[in-house]
């Protein structure tokens, strides 16, 4: 199945000359999403992992997927104040500011095997300061997971150089 064309591209969204690539045309499509869930989790079957976390919103679809394929722990990875008990969090970057993701305390401890998933792989900003985040716990992250890379923006790359292998199942060139 051709699941690069199952995603849709929304030009000038959210802002102009940005190419959107909307995940939801594949995931309105059942044979489309259940393959993609599969061919994501498939690297993954005999790497011990023990967890799966999910970037909020989009990860948290694909995340949760991932967890029941490889019959793991699912751990989101939210905005500041979304989570309710006791929390952990980390700052990174924002072209102007910074913001906080946040995970339950106590999900994950050394030990653990968590595999990072989201959509989509840009700048690679957020998913580094979940990697940050994850490790501080103890627990070991040495793989990661999209459905869409853009590498003209290299975020890719900054995750491969946490030492944290990255797999993909569609490029996009262009942002």
């Amino acid at each position: 199945m051709d699941l690069k064309s199952l995603i849709r591209t929304i030009p000038d969204y959210p802002k102009a000359g940005v190419m959107f690539r909307d995940i939801t045309s594949l995931i309105e499509h059942p044979e489309g999403f259940k393959e993609s869930v599969q061919k994501l989790a498939d690297p993954f079957r005999d790497q011990g992992i023990t967890h799966v976390a999910g970037i909020e919103a989009r990860g948290f679809i694909f995340g949760a997927g991932l967890a029941i394929e490889l019959g793991v722990g699912f751990i989101p990875i939210r905005k500041a104040g979304k989570l309710p008990g006791e929390t952990i969090g980390q700052n990174y970057a924002l072209e102007y500011g910074v913001d906080t993701i946040e995970m339950h305390a106590g999900a994950v401890k050394a030990g653990d095997h968590v595999l990072l998933v989201d959509d989509l792989v840009a700048t690679g900003g957020t998913a580094i300061a979940a990697i940050s985040l994850i490790r501080r716990t103890g627990a070991t992250l040495n793989h990661s997971a999209f459905v869409i890379d853009l590498p003209d923006l290299g975020g890719a790359e900054k995750i491969r150089a946490q030492d944290v292998e990255t797999h993909f199942l569609v490029e996009f060139e262009g942002d």
